[in-house]
């Protein structure tokens, strides 16, 4: 045995005094080629021996890479070789932590200042916030306030704000300057204390000219649209008006309902106040007709008959902020009252001014502008006043300040841009009736595109011709027509009908085919493109109001959302409306038959039809003559070779064109109401249709488009077989047009008056041309009584019962009991009112045709 131990001692130097305090250990193996393997620890002088086991020797593996060895001399045969190893302990000691903590500094820094970006980008933003809310409030007070009193109003705020500041110690500057406006706007609190504590913010101005401007025929036009229509004019019309004023010097105090008020002479005093405000009046009563006219073609029917009548008046009024809830800037005293007034003696499409204001524009060198009223208008209050009215008939640049044309639509903008804007009437009614004909040919587009239905070549297309299923038009009126089933692939998967493009072609042949539409209407009183373009906006009225609503148990309670928890709203809304609102085609049938359902009229009944034109009574058989005539010539032309994309953007197969053409003719035919013996069809199919199947509330049964045949419901109730749900539709489709073709009986009071003064004149005129046996005034008064409380009423609560129109069947059903009542409390006198204007009529024509003839003679 070698001694290898002492060999291996005293290797390692001393530690030095100024070294650091560790202990170094080294690991030693000796090995030799006859397979033995030693091995050893040295630390300092000693070497320890460790043993030969193989334990010792397992953790040199991961020194391998680093370890030093060295041959030492062959003894006894075997080559022996030595290698050394750094231990656990010495490489511990020399181990160092900079990187990591290096990468640590590293990475908390880059947190630090990703923290730090956040809370930037959150403040600027917040700021943003801040600045966006704070110019909006300003916007907001400018507009409330003149700029003096605005200021005014502030600087007292800030003066509350310094009086409270104990209070509101802790908070930020700008919390507390709104909390001192609230306070000093009466707005914090109920407390009285709080607003007397400061002076109120009021003054008196001696020379002012207010004026008020209200909307003729608006409540009568509102009556027939939208909500969202409603607000449409009135904020167009507003919106010109608040881009005018500023540049005539004006401040509009306010708009209440559809009365606009301005004032001039404050809140920085002027001498040309009245000359001012005169001229703003002009500009907005021009600007109102020009506004009118080109909302008529988004808005439809009677917009541009609309006019505003102005009501002028000149002296001193007490302005200031009347505090509290909503606080604002209001005018007080007898100005105000007067202009009101004065307003309301006004007539439609004028200005009526004041003596006091006239006074004012007679001294300031205007006096030609004035033209004096005939009669003294009575004012409560005031007695007998003097009034004049103001000259607008003079030349449109009568003025040396005329302003620069301005934006005025703030709607529909996009529309109207770049589109030359006709102010004959007819032409805006054409432009109407293509705009809404064209936004439902773009459903119909996007609906097909969902089913994946393929469009029709030309030669397609012109292979198709309807057959017809009988001899003439009526004999093809269907019981029942099939609507398309519910698709929830499709409801789910079909585009934005906006985003749809139709072929430019196809848009300028509906245009053409509305204005071909419009010559074959003749210059009837009533029965005239005027009439039709009122029944369509009825119809796109009713067809916008399609609502859904849950059906009800016996109970009264709601089932739908409890009992069908798969079933999507659009299957509901199928459901709930017999698939109406589910066929964009559907739809656009029953506005085109609005369109087409009096073309050619004569002007007189069917019984006096089958007598001027006896060709049109044998080839209809003597029934439903001009309703015939219209489906058969507006059909022929939409055959015409002329409209091919467009029969291809309505339809694209045989059977979407056989459904188009049912639909056609059973709403046509339904406005054929003088007819008992279709009158009682229609109300047995009613009868078969509804009587058993509408509940107390008139809403269908549920999961109606899954049902193919009678089945018992989770309450044991029987659903509607497919035909069912298809005869309640076309049902509730000929009464739809039946409601539209009488509209005007189920809205307001004015409306009726004067589509009912327009039929009276068309059959006053046939009886007096000699094609008609009865004058109209002898059973015009009881006749209109007897046909609300036979058919108007009847009609209304009829479409009330379907339950598909949402509130416009409440909304019908009133308007024509309200009618009904006050005819029969004014029509007689109405009557008499109207046969006197005819008969006037007449006679100044006869006279104009004396005269042609005597100077024909004479010549």
């Amino acid at each position: 045995v070698l001694p290898w131990n002492a060999y291996l001692s005293d290797l390692l130097p001393d530690k030095q005094a100024n070294e650091r305090d560790f202990t170094v250990t080294i690991s030693a193996v000796l090995s030799n080629t006859c397979g033995q393997k030693y091995s050893y620890e040295i630390n300092g002088k000693s070497a320890i021996y460790l043993g030969e086991d193989e334990e010792h020797f397992q953790h040199h593996s991961k020194w391998d890479g680093i370890g030093k060895e060295t041959v030492l001399s062959e003894f006894l045969g075997c080559q022996y070789s030595l290698t050394l190893y750094p231990t656990i302990s010495l490489r511990t000691q020399y181990h160092s932590n900079a990187t990591f903590f290096s990468l640590m500094v590293a990475v908390i820094f880059l947190v630090t200042g990703i923290v730090f970006y956040i809370y930037v980008v959150c403040v600027q933003r917040r700021q943003k916030a801040v600045m966006a809310i704070a110019v909006r409030s300003s916007a907001i007070v400018s507009s409330l306030f003149p700029d003096n009193v605005r200021d005014r109003v502030m600087e007292d705020a800030v003066t509350v704000g310094d009086h409270n500041s104990i209070i509101s110690y802790g908070k930020s500057k700008d919390f507390r300057l709104i909390n001192s406006m609230r306070k000093f706007l009466g707005e914090s609190g109920d407390r009285i204390e709080d607003m007397c504590a400061t002076k109120p913010v009021a003054d008196l101005f001696p020379e002012t000219t207010v004026m008020f401007a209200d909307l003729v025929g608006f409540t009568a036009w509102s009556s027939a649209r939208e909500p969202s229509q409603v607000f449409q004019l009135l904020e167009t019309i507003y919106h010109g008006f608040d881009l005018l004023a500023p540049r005539r010097r004006v401040f509009k105090l306010e708009t209440v309902g559809d009365c606009y008020v301005a004032v001039t002479g404050l809140p920085d005093p002027r001498t040309d106040h009245a000359v001012l405000m005169v001229r703003f009046a002009r500009d907005i009563l021009f600007k109102f007709e020009e506004l009118t006219k080109k909302l008529e073609v988004l808005l439809g029917p009677d917009t541009a008959d609309l006019s505003i009548r102005i009501g002028i008046h000149s002296g001193p009024v007490t302005a200031g902020v009347l505090r509290g809830e909503r606080a604002r800037f209001q005018l007080f005293g007898d100005t105000m009252n007067t202009a009101a007034r004065i307003e309301s003696c006004s007539e439609g499409g004028r200005v009526l001014l004041s003596q006091e204001t006239s006074e004012l524009l007679t001294n300031a060198g205007k006096g030609h502008w004035l033209e004096k009223r005939d009669d003294k208008v009575k004012a409560k209050g005031k007695g007998e006043l003097q009034t004049y009215w103001l000259d607008v008939s003079l030349p449109r640049h009568w003025d040396e300040d005329e302003i620069t044309e301005c934006g005025d639509f703030i709607w529909g903008e996009e529309k109207l841009r770049g589109t030359t804007v006709v102010y004959r009437k007819e032409d805006r009614l054409i432009d109407w009736n293509v705009e809404h004909l064209h936004r439902l040919l773009k459903e119909v587009s996007a609906r097909r595109k969902a089913l994946g239905l393929k469009k029709m070549t030309a030669p397609e297309l012109k292979n198709i011709r309807y057959s017809k299923s009988g001899s003439t038009v009526l004999e093809e009126v269907k019981e029942v027509i099939a609507l398309p089933e519910f698709d929830p692939k499709a409801a789910r998967e079909q585009e934005d009908p906006q985003t749809v493009e139709l072929h430019p072609t196809a848009v300028a042949q509906l245009h053409d085919y509305v204005v071909a539409i419009s010559y074959l209407y003749h210059d009837n009183a009533f029965h005239n493109f005027d009439h039709a373009s009122h029944v369509t906006m009825s119809v796109i009225k009713l067809l916008s109001r399609i609502v859904f609503s849950p059906p009800t148990d016996h109970k009264g309670t709601r089932r739908s959302a409890m009992k069908n928890k798969r079933q999507k709203a659009a299957a509901n809304m199928h459901d709930n409306t017999y698939g109406i609102t589910s066929d964009p085609l559907t739809q656009f049938a029953c506005v085109f038959s609005a369109l087409i359902h009096d073309v050619d009229h004569r002007g007189v009944p069917n019984g006096q039809l089958a007598v001027e034109n006896l060709k049109l009574a044998t080839l209809y058989k003597n029934k439903s003559l001009a309703e015939q005539n219209s489906v058969d010539l507006a059909w022929d032309l939409l055959m015409d070779d002329r409209y091919s994309e467009l029969r291809k953007a309505i339809y694209c197969n045989e059977s979407e064109q056989k459904r188009f053409r049912s639909l056609v003719v059973n709403a046509v035919m339904a406005t054929d109401i003088m007819d008992r013996d279709l009158k009682n069809l229609r109300n047995a199919r009613w009868d078969k249709a509804f009587n058993e199947n509408v509940s107390s509330s008139g809403i269908a049964s549920e999961n109606l488009s899954s049902s193919s045949h009678g089945e018992k419901s989770l309450h044991g109730e029987k659903t509607d077989t497919r035909e069912d749900i298809n005869r309640k539709a076309t049902i509730v489709i000929e009464h739809l047009m039946q409601a539209s073709d009488v509209a005007h009986t189920m809205q307001h009071w004015h409306i009726y008056r004067k589509w009912n003064e327009r039929l009276f004149q068309e059959m006053y005129s046939a009886y007096k041309s000699g094609r008609a046996e009865t004058d109209p005034s002898t059973f015009w008064y009881k006749g209109e009584i007897g046909f609300f409380d036979y058919y108007i009423i009847p009609l209304a609560k009829k479409v009330k019962d379907c339950g598909v129109f949402g509130v416009s069947s409440d909304e019908y059903l009133n308007y024509a009991m309200q009618n009904r009542d006050e005819w029969t409390l004014k029509g007689e006198s109405i009557v008499a009112e109207m046969v006197q204007k005819k008969s006037k009529l007449f006679m100044q024509q006869k006279l104009i045709r004396q005269r042609k003839s005597s100077n024909a003679s004479g010549a």
